[in-house]
């Protein structure tokens, strides 16, 4: 069974850098584990960011994925990003 994941995070600092950030680490995900994710920016709230990985089917593997991506990178420091992840009914 495949899950989708949101990850959703506020940027407070310089949106073309931590989209080139963001951008970096879904390539790196798509590299390592074949799975393309988007990046959306709320519409009523330019601030507020999500990435979206699916189908996802070892959720543990990517999550570890992800958290490697992001140390790697100073940018992300102080960022909290919270996932979340659904599954179909």
């Amino acid at each position: 069974m495949s899950v989708s994941l949101y990850i959703y995070y506020r940027i407070d600092g310089n949106f073309p850098s931590f989209e080139c950030s963001s951008r970096k680490i879904m390539a790196q995900i798509a590299s390592e584990m074949q799975i393309k994710g988007r990046l959306l920016q709320r519409r009523d709230d330019a601030h507020t960011w999500m990435e979206i990985y699916e189908p996802v089917t070892d959720l543990a593997a990517l999550e570890q994925a992800l958290s490697r991506a992001v140390a790697t990178d100073a940018s992300w420091l102080g960022v909290a990003r919270h996932a979340e992840c659904f599954t179909e009914i």
